[in-house]
């Protein structure tokens, strides 16, 4: 029997897929509540255990131990406990949550964790009963509203604002740049406030150390960084008013096909190794050994660039004060990274909000409402930014910690953060983007220049949103 389970599961989910495919799971979601609210009675499980599935991130940072020990003292009296459920953070509850194999409570963000509203696998919660519901603005719940009926029901909690960042090596900005870097005298570097002077000095330190060094380094193929430059411009993933409109597809809409000239350009002060993912998996050992300047990722990774600095040789101290991290540059309003004459204009990037959800199979609801209020409680969240770097989404604790993490919250209800789609058809806009991406970046650093017209990179973004609606509608990926 243990032999032939894995087969058997595997069957029924390729007939769930076959279902879903026929159109059966909207009828399901209809009823959306009849899984939710009611099974938060109030009244504390008692001698439960509670899987939670964290990032791996929190796991080596001590975080996820520290997390379970506090809310298992706390809890003690009621035989509540909470333990690692020790699966791979991108465990897919649709697969083994129906058979007992998933966790109670998952941290993910929130396109990951909004897929599993269809089919019913997490719970809508009664967030109004949470301590940190009025701390959390509206735009950061949106991320986990569903709308069904005329009904809008909340599936996650906010934890974590995600946005791209600039980090940069503080101690590799020229000696005199205050004089030769700021033009306009207001005590920040001119590289890390606007992409065309980045692209500039990049291109000086590349020139000057004969390539054995660089500026700006970045994997142009990864889709979620690179669709800000197609967003800045008017582009889009999905449109109508909720942007979940999946017959829409907009990235090259307006004028967001600009974006894809940012890219070409940003190449050429790079190598081959931006189309594909060796800059991604390097970029924390060549920053810290000096080869590059500056990279763009998101704020919980700090901790990695401060570890490969020390590895290098320098102190804590000595890594946390050049280590920077500040919000992404602006854009050339014109398009052109060499044509700043139009002036500039705030970047928009791709986003996300990473949460809490409740798995519609546990056994102990409550108890697990219960671990997610005191996950999400100030004391937690706080700790959780002191050990992961993260930009919390509770807006007193972004208020009192002040700088870059009151910035990304200002960016995500000023709407430059443009939150990622939780719909299920976002995991089919990857490819096609991607790998227009590296298109262009190849394009720019091989010399085949089959993108050196607008109107071609206009007709190359169009292609992406076809493909995308194709791999979507024709080909059976919604």
């Amino acid at each position: 029997m243990k032999k032939t389970l894995p087969a058997v599961i595997t069957h029924i989910v390729l007939v769930l897929v076959l279902v879903i495919g026929m159109g059966v799971l909207g009828i399901l979601s209809n009823n959306i509540d009849a899984v939710g609210k009611e099974k938060f009675t109030g009244e504390l499980e008692h001698n439960v255990k509670l899987r939670i599935l964290e990032n791996d991130t929190a796991k080596e940072q001590g975080y996820l131990k520290e997390l379970l020990e506090a809310f298992n003292k706390e809890y003690a009296s009621y035989g509540i406990e909470a333990v690692d459920a020790n699966m791979d953070q991108y465990t897919d509850l649709e697969v083994g949550g129906p058979y007992g194999y998933g966790p109670d409570i998952l941290y993910q963000a929130n396109d990951a964790l909004m897929k599993y509203v269809d089919g019913k696998h997490i719970l809508a919660l009664p967030i109004q009963e949470l301590d940190c519901y009025s701390f959390i603005s509206e735009r950061a719940w949106q991320a986990y509203h569903y709308t069904t009926g005329g009904q809008t029901f909340t599936f996650g909690v906010p934890v974590n604002i995600q946005q791209p960042l600039l980090y940069y090596r503080a101690d590799l900005l020229p000696a005199d740049w205050k004089n030769t870097w700021d033009d306009d005298k207001n005590g920040i570097p001119d590289m890390i406030e606007n992409w065309t002077d980045l692209y500039r000095y990049s291109k000086s330190i590349r020139q000057e150390s004969n390539g054995t060094k660089y500026g700006y380094m970045k994997s142009l193929n990864d889709g979620y960084f690179a669709s800000g430059y197609f967003f800045s411009y008017g582009g889009y993933v999905f449109g109508g008013e909720d942007g979940k409109d999946t017959k829409d597809i907009g990235f090259s809409k307006n004028e967001g096909y600009r974006g894809a000239k940012i890219i070409r350009q940003l190449a050429t002060i790079m190598n081959l190794e931006c189309t594909e993912d060796t800059i991604t998996k390097n970029s924390y050992s060549r920053m810290a050994q000096g080869t590059y300047f500056a990279t763009m990722t998101t704020s919980d990774v700090y901790t990695l660039f401060v570890k490969e600095m020390m590895n290098a040789g320098y102190t804590e101290a000595y890594a946390r004060e050049n280590i920077k991290i500040v919000n992404v540059p602006r854009l050339p309003k014109s398009g052109d990274l060499e044509d700043e004459s139009q002036g500039f204009i705030d970047m928009t990037v791709m986003g996300g909000v990473n949460g809490y959800a409740i798995s519609s199979y546990t056994k102990a609801p409550n108890a697990a409402l219960a671990f997610v209020n005191f996950a999400t409680s100030y004391k937690m969240i706080q700790r959780r930014c002191e050990l992961l770097g993260i930009s919390p989404a509770r807006s007193d604790l972004a208020g009192e910690l002040g700088g870059l993490n009151e910035v990304i919250n200002n960016n995500l209800n000023a709407g430059s953060i443009y939150v990622m789609p939780s719909v299920r058809a976002l995991a089919q806009v990857w490819t096609p983007l991607q790998t227009f991406c590296a298109k262009l970046a190849d394009d720019a650093l091989t010399g085949k220049n089959a993108y050196i017209t607008m109107e071609a990179m206009k007709a190359g973004t169009e292609t992406v949103d076809k493909q995308i609606y194709d791999a979507i509608h024709t080909l059976g990926g919604s």
